[in-house]
């Protein structure tokens, strides 16, 4: 752990992002994110005669898609790369060639992965969640996912929340994702919670800027593979590797 150690129980409520936080579906959106980017890449590099440079699956995608709604990371990464595309409508197909196609065949791939390879959870936030809970602390899962209630109903876990906020909430609603703060400001809401009185934990840079942009009484930054210098740079108050650091 990086930081105070911070006793959870003197808030009234836990927000906890999806991906990397309560499932291991990090890696399932990275590949498929991988896989998307790599076949556009490639035949763009072909068309044009140019050397093939691929989706890294760690560096590009916690630099330009990590915790952002789908279509944002598809702008983010190609701007990054100096390309453009029409925006497009929201329900292009996967064939077609704007930000939403490209956000369309990044959602093919996840949903063909999950129902091939099905949803694991973290032991330490299933264990730490549970214990939490029967104290009484409420619980909100946020997440930029529009797959987010399948991810968790699949996972078995849908149950051990009160709210859900997630990409598909801030469709209709027209809510801004990571890192603006109005996914997390809507879950504190949600669960009849001040924001001060919230503590949220993210693994990624976007969450915790957005947990702290939300004025959330604690951001916890959950670094999984090490990052705990770069989460706590952009407003984790501390940081922990596994959820059983805590209490």
């Amino acid at each position: 752990m990086t930081g105070q150690t911070p006793d959870i129980r003197r808030y009234r409520a836990a927000v906890f992002d999806m991906d990397g936080v309560v499932t291991q579906t990090a890696t399932v959106h990275a590949a498929a994110w991988k896989e998307m980017f790599d076949a556009f890449l490639e035949a763009r590099a072909q068309a044009r005669g140019e050397p093939l440079v691929p989706f890294d699956a760690e560096g590009d995608y916690l630099a330009y898609v990590d915790g952002l709604p789908r279509q944002e990371g598809v702008r983010s990464f190609l701007a990054a790369r100096g390309i453009e595309l029409p925006e497009g409508e929201e329900d292009d197909p996967p064939e077609r060639e704007t930000l939403h196609g490209l956000g369309s065949r990044k959602d093919a791939l996840v949903q063909a992965i999950l129902e091939r390879d099905g949803v694991d959870v973290f032991p330490d936030w299933l264990e730490r969640v549970r214990a939490w809970r029967a104290d009484g602390l409420r619980t909100a899962i946020v997440s930029s996912s529009r797959n987010c209630q399948r991810i968790i109903a699949a996972a078995g876990v849908e149950a051990l929340f009160d709210a859900r906020v997630d990409g598909e909430t801030a469709r209709e609603q027209g809510l801004r994702g990571k890192p603006a703060p109005d996914l997390f400001r809507l879950a504190a809401e949600r669960l009849g919670v001040p924001a001060e009185q919230c503590v949220v934990f993210e693994d990624a840079v976007s969450g915790v800027e957005a947990g702290a942009a939300a004025g959330f009484g604690l951001v916890v930054g959950v670094a999984r593979h090490g990052d705990h210098e770069g989460l706590r740079a952009h407003g984790a108050d501390t940081t922990v590797t596994r959820l059983t650091e805590l209490d």
